[in-house]
C-alpha cells in the first residue's frame, strides 16, 4: 500500500477540485473541521487519473466566499457560504516505480480532473513523504543538509550537493537572521569531504572561529605584514591591463589616452626584460600584457619619468619637448602616491619573495589545492578585513579571476571543482558601479557567473542587501536560501528571482523566525521552509548587546590604544 491510500475518505477528504489552470488549482472545501488545521504553504494531496500516482500541491490562499442563493419569505437574502483554497501543483508522488517505492518527482505527469478528491498531508503521511524527498538526495550519494523541515520537524531536510554548487547559489537575509550560521553549517560539511575545495572571501574577519579540521585561514597582507605562510600578497604584476588602468588612471585627465599608452608600453617592456633575464624564450615569444609576469615598478617609473622629461634636439639647438613630455607628470605622481600608501602594502610590496617569478604558483597552490593534496585545508578562508574599501572590489575579483583563469587552462578531464563563497557580496558585486575599480572587478565575477560551471567553479553569493547586488550574477543562480528580509526592496528582488509557480511562498520572507529559511531551487526537490541547525563552529557575527553592556558597572579605557593602532595601521 502507498502512503496516500486514504481508506476513510469521508473523514480525511477536505474537498474536490473545482477548477484547473495549468499548475494552479482551486479546491472547493467540504470538510470545515479539516480546514481549521490548514495553513498557507501547507501541502495537499490531489487524486490523479493514474493509479498509484498522486499530485502534490502547495496552498497559496484560503478564502471564504459568500453569495446570495435565494430570498426568504420576508424578501431578505439567504447567503451561501463557500470555502475555497487556491493551490499550486509542485510535483507527482509515485507509490512504486520499478524496484523503488515512495518516490517524488518535480514533474507533473498529469493534471487533476474536475471533482478529483483532495486530502490534507499531515501526521505520519507527512513524515513518510518528507522522507521520500530526503531519500532522493541520500540515494544520489551527494546529500547536503541544513536542518529540519518546519512542516515536519522530525524530517531532516537534505539537498542535492551536486546541483547546489553546479548551478550557483544565493544566501540572503537581514542582519541577525542567521545567515552566517547557515554559511558555517554549509562549510563544515564541505570541510568533512576528503577532496573538498572551497574558498570563502571573509570581508570582516567574522569567520575566524572556524578553526576545526579541514579549515585553513589566510589573510591578505596588512600595512606591516611580511611574506609568511598564512599571509597572502596580491602584487601589482598580477593585475590585467584593464585592472591596472582602472586603479591607476584618472580618466578625466586630458592626457589619459597618452598615459595609458605609455604605461602599457612600459609594462610590456619591463616584462620582456624580466623574461630575458630569467631565460624564458618560449614565454617571451608568446606573452601578453596580461600575462602574470613580475616586473620592477621602480624601473617602470624611471622609464615613464624619462619620457615625461624627454627633449628632442634634432633640427634645433635649443631642443623641443618629446612627444610625451609633461603629459605623464600627473600619472607618475598618482602612481608614486599609491606605492607609498602603506595600506596598499599587499599590492605594492617589493620584497624578493613577492617579486619572484613563481609567487603566483605559491598563491594558487595555497588556494586551489584540495583537502587530499593539502591535508585538512579543504576550506580556505581569506581575511580581507585590512584591505581598503576603495580597492576591495578589485582585490577580491583579482583572486577570483586568477583562479578562474587557471581552471580554464587545466585539461577538462583533470579539472577539480572549486566553490567560491562571496560573503558581504554587495560590497564588491554592486548593482550600480560608481568607479572604474568597481566596474573592472564586477566584470570578472559576471564572467564567472556565466561561464564558471563549465570550468568547475561554483559561486555562492551571500548578502544582507540583495537589492544592492548585481542583477546579472543573481539571475545566473538557480538555488536560493532566503532568510528573513525586512527591507521591501530586498524582498522584491528575491520575489522576482523565485519561480512564478510558487505563488505566495515568498510572502513569508518578512515573517521568518531567526534561523529559518526558504530553500528553493534545483538542489531542493520541494520548495521548503527549513529550520537551520546550529553549526559546530559559530562565526563571530560581531553583534554587540548594547543594553547588557550599558548595564555594567565599569568599562575599560581603550581609546589611547585604539588611536595608536590607527596611527601605525596595526592592532
Amino acid at each position: 500500500m502507498g502512503i496516500f491510500d486514504y481508506q476513510d475518505s469521508t473523514t480525511e477528504k477536505i474537498g474536490t477540485v473545482e477548477s484547473v489552470d495549468t499548475a494552479n488549482i482551486i479546491i472547493k472545501i467540504d470538510n470545515e473541521e479539516l480546514l481549521k488545521k490548514m495553513q498557507v504553504n501547507h501541502l495537499i494531496v490531489v487524486q490523479s487519473s493514474k493509479v498509484g500516482k498522486h499530485l502534490i500541491a502547495l496552498v497559496n490562499k484560503i478564502m471564504r466566499n459568500s453569495s446570495i442563493e435565494a430570498m426568504d419569505t420576508d424578501n431578505q437574502p439567504l447567503y451561501k457560504i463557500e470555502n475555497v483554497v487556491k493551490a499550486t501543483l509542485i510535483g507527482t508522488h509515485v507509490d512504486k516505480e520499478g524496484t523503488k517505492t515512495n518516490i517524488f518527482k518535480r514533474t507533473l505527469e498529469s493534471v487533476p480532473e474536475i471533482n478529483s478528491d483532495c486530502y490534507m498531508l499531515e501526521g505520519e503521511r507527512l513524515t513518510s513523504f518528507m522522507k521520500a524527498i530526503s531519500q532522493l538526495a541520500i540515494d544520489a550519494k551527494n546529500p547536503l543538509t541544513l536542518g529540519n523541515y518546519t512542516l515536519d520537524e522530525k524530517a531532516e531536510a537534505w539537498l542535492d550537493g551536486n546541483k547546489f554548487f553546479q548551478r550557483h547559489a544565493v544566501i540572503v537575509g537581514s542582519t541577525g537572521s542567521g545567515k552566517s550560521w547557515t554559511v558555517a553549517k554549509l562549510l563544515e560539511q564541505v570541510a568533512d569531504l576528503p577532496s573538498a575545495n572551497a574558498i570563502l572571501f571573509d570581508i570582516h574577519g567574522e569567520y575566524a572561529p572556524l578553526k576545526e579540521k579541514g579549515f585553513k585561514h589566510y589573510k591578505i597582507a596588512g600595512p606591516n605584514d611580511k611574506a609568511t605562510e598564512n599571509i597572502i600578497f596580491l602584487p601589482y604584476w598580477l593585475l590585467t591591463y584593464n585592472e591596472m588602468i582602472s586603479l591607476m588612471l584618472d580618466r578625466s585627465d586630458n592626457n589619459a589616452p597618452n598615459q595609458a599608452m605609455a604605461f602599457s608600453n612600459a609594462v610590456i617592456e619591463q616584462k620582456q626584460i624580466e623574461l630575458e633575464s630569467l631565460n624564458k624564450p618560449d614565454i617571451l615569444a608568446n606573452f601578453t600584457i596580461d600575462s602574470p609576469i613580475p616586473y620592477k615598478l621602480n624601473s617602470l617609473l624611471d622609464k615613464l619619468k624619462e619620457l615625461d622629461e624627454e627633449r628632442d634636439f634634432s633640427g634645433s639647438k635649443t631642443g623641443r619637448d618629446g612627444p610625451l613630455a609633461k603629459k605623464l607628470t600627473r600619472f607618475i605622481q598618482r602612481l608614486e602616491s599609491k606605492i607609498q600608501d602603506k595600506r596598499l602594502n599587499f599590492l605594492f610590496n617589493s620584497s624578493p619573495e613577492v617579486l619572484a617569478y613563481d609567487y603566483v604558483e605559491t598563491i594558487c597552490k595555497k588556494l586551489m589545492h584540495s583537502n587530499s593534496l593539502k591535508k585538512d585545508e579543504g576550506v580556505k578562508i581569506i581575511d580581507f578585513s585590512e584591505v581598503p574599501s576603495d580597492v576591495l572590489p578589485l582585490m577580491v575579483s583579482l583572486v577570483a579571476r586568477l583562479l578562474f583563469s587557471i581552471q580554464q587552462w587545466i585539461p577538462k578531464e583533470d579539472i577539480h571543482p572549486l566553490a567560491l563563497f562571496c560573503d558581504e557580496a554587495h560590497l564588491y558585486l554592486p548593482s550600480n558601479t560608481n568607479s572604474s575599480v568597481e566596474a573592472a572587478g564586477l566584470e570578472n565575477f559576471e564572467r564567472i557567473a556565466k561561464e564558471g560551471r563549465k570550468y568547475g567553479i561554483g559561486l555562492i553569493v551571500i548578502s544582507q542587501r540583495p537589492a544592492e547586488v548585481n542583477r546579472t550574477i543573481l539571475s545566473q543562480s538557480n538555488n536560493f536560501i532566503a532568510m528573513r528580509l525586512t527591507n521591501a526592496e530586498d524582498q522584491a528582488v528575491i520575489k522576482r528571482l523565485l519561480p512564478d509557480s510558487l505563488g505566495n511562498f515568498s510572502e513569508l520572507l518578512p515573517i521568518l523566525d531567526v534561523g529559518e529559511a526558504l530553500v528553493v531551487g534545483d538542489a531542493s526537490l520541494l520548495p521548503s521552509r527549513i529550520k537551520i541547525k546550529e553549526p559546530r563552529l559559530k562565526p563571530n557575527s560581531a553583534t554587540i548587546d548594547f543594553w547588557d553592556e550599558w548595564q555594567k558597572e565599569s568599562t575599560k579605557d581603550v581609546i589611547s590604544t585604539a588611536i595608536e593602532a590607527l596611527r601605525k595601521q596595526s592592532k
